[in-house]
């Protein structure tokens, strides 16, 4: 057990960003990385222009490196947004033109599973009407991701950094996911579960990992407090991994952290070299 049985991935919205997007695959690969990534690349827009969209995919292929995870549409990400699905008005009309474009851009690199941000509460909105009108945008992005044989996640993010997000612990995102899978009877709404958040909640992450493990379509890891690399805090990551291994959980685990003051290729000395690679 332990650290090099498990399928690592590395996010590039949060590593290798010192590079242009497009060169940040080949950062990657030469770091030993043969799988990664994305949140939605592009900030600014729902529907980059195909060009875009065919220069990120050939950057990925000729860095022999596999797109594993995608975010929807989240709006200003990194930033104040965290995600536009239960954003009346424009944010969601936003994502709505985002589904289908995510979907065939996943489709297009092997991606499987597709992020779907809820987005912060709005001042002066009634809850329920952002709840329903997430659950009308979720269940079209699970049909768009059962087209192309993939995942829908759900995660659950931190109170402490993201005040306004109202999935804020593992149960919260949980019944979210419920109510997709009701809706659709797909059964393809899985939980995204980033250890990083859940500690951040306080959480017994050990006891989500029990309750959960056969919901989780996903994980992410970063060590707390600092959100650095494993080892930069407290967090018995290795041993969390293997307890998610042991409940039989065998997906991606995507690397989403900071790598400190330093290059983001020298932020995986945690991690042997022949363990990088996807088995």
């Amino acid at each position: 057990m332990g650290f090099a049985d498990q399928r690592f991935d590395v996010n590039l919205s949060i590593l290798f960003t010192e590079l242009p997007l497009l060169e940040r695959p080949a950062a990657a690969a030469a770091a030993g990385f043969t799988a990664v990534e994305l949140w939605w690349p592009w900030t600014d827009t729902p529907t980059p222009g195909q060009s875009e969209l065919d220069a990120l995919k050939k950057a990925l292929d000729d860095a022999g490196t596999r797109l594993v995870g995608l975010n929807f549409y989240a709006g200003r990400l990194p930033g104040p947004d965290r995600g536009a699905l239960s954003v009346p008005g424009e944010e969601s009309d936003r994502f709505r033109a985002n589904i289908e474009v995510a979907a065939d851009f996943a489709a297009s690199t092997g991606c499987t599973a597709l992020n779907a941000l809820y987005g912060n509460r709005v001042e002066g909105t009634d809850p329920g009407t952002q709840d329903a009108l997430a659950l009308e945008n979720l269940v079209l992005a699970a049909r768009a991701a059962d087209r192309i044989g993939a995942v829908l996640l759900v995660e659950a993010l931190n109170r402490p950094e993201s005040p306004l997000y109202p999935l804020v612990s593992a149960p919260a995102a949980i019944e979210v996911v419920d109510r997709v899978n009701a809706a659709t009877g797909l059964g393809n709404a899985r939980f995204l579960l980033d250890i990083y958040h859940l500690s951040m909640n306080g959480e017994d992450v050990s006891g989500v990992i029990a309750a959960y493990a056969d919901r989780t379509g996903h994980v992410q890891i970063a060590d707390n407090p600092g959100r650095g690399a494993p080892g930069t805090g407290s967090l018995p990551l290795e041993q969390l991994l293997d307890e998610l291994r042991a409940a039989g959980y065998d997906g991606w685990v995507g690397l989403e952290y900071k790598p400190g003051d330093r290059p983001s290729a020298e932020a995986f000395d945690w991690l042997p070299a022949p363990a990088r690679a996807a088995n």
